[in-house]
């Protein structure tokens, strides 16, 4: 038996008067406003009466503390988990609309759909789909959580659509403490063939193949097993946003 699905929970608002792009530096604990936000994830979730059997974050503050209640809801040790970390970046540390300005850092522009600032999309959607195939293995029954950050949630997103990576980072669908939820399901080989091995709206197949191509991706038809078994896909089932009323007055800089 597997988890029956996996969460994937964005922290809360991070205090930051400065609008620092924060990215991995440590001492960015939530606001006040941020632990609001991860209050009400876990009351949506603790609301669903689904059976929750593992909780693991992300090890930077703002994941931790925004898995705090979930853990408290749900009497859950928090296990860290280093593959949902925020991905690194050129720009970290700066303010981002003063650094833009500065033509030493123009050339870390040059390639936005790899991106040249930073962790390729390719690595995070690799170590993303890891440790989710991995949390879906880790328990018998029941869901698990995993609180994260907003570009590794929204890069598995667009690799589960089969979506190309190079998006503008002002329209992530992955608001403050949003809910990502996906399912493991079987599809059978002639499906897999039917659709030229492509993957569909909302689906890819797991494992995926570290490449440097810039959208989501799955192995060919070829080598899919010859002995006929359904191949393992992820699927995105649902998203929501618990907190949505209070990120009116949030505020949201912390990465690219």
């Amino acid at each position: 038996m597997v988890a029956s699905q996996v969460h994937l929970v964005r922290h809360g608002e991070v205090f930051n008067p400065d609008g620092i792009l924060y990215g991995r530096l440590p001492g960015f604990g939530l606001s006040k406003l941020g632990h609001r936000m991860a209050a009400a994830a876990a009351d949506e979730l603790l609301g669903r009466e689904r059976p929750i059997s593992a909780l693991l974050a992300s090890p930077l503050q703002r994941t931790r503390e925004s898995a705090a209640p979930i853990a408290a809801a749900f009497a859950l040790d928090v296990q860290i988990e280093e593959r949902i970390i925020e991905p690194t970046n050129h720009f970290e540390g700066t303010v981002m609309s003063r650094a833009l300005k500065k033509p030493v850092n123009w050339p870390f522009l040059i390639n936005p759909a790899r991106p040249s600032w930073g962790e390729a999309y390719s690595h995070i959607e690799k170590r993303m789909l890891a440790a989710i195939d991995d949390a879906f293995d880790s328990v018998e029954s029941g869901d698990v959580i995993l609180v994260s950050h907003q570009l590794p949630i929204w890069v598995t997103h667009l690799s589960v659509a089969g979506a190309r990576f190079w998006h503008d980072p002002r329209k992530r669908r992955c608001a403050l403490s949003s809910i990502t939820t996906f399912e493991r399901t079987l599809v059978e080989p002639a499906t897999e063939a039917t659709s030229g091995a492509t993957p569909g709206a909302d689906a890819v197949t797991t494992p995926n193949p570290s490449t440097e191509v810039e959208a989501g991706t799955q192995p060919p038809s070829s080598e899919h097993p010859e002995n006929g078994a359904p191949v393992v896909r992820i699927i995105e089932v649902g998203y929501v946003e618990p907190a949505a009323e209070l990120n009116a007055a949030a505020t949201d800089v912390g990465a690219v």
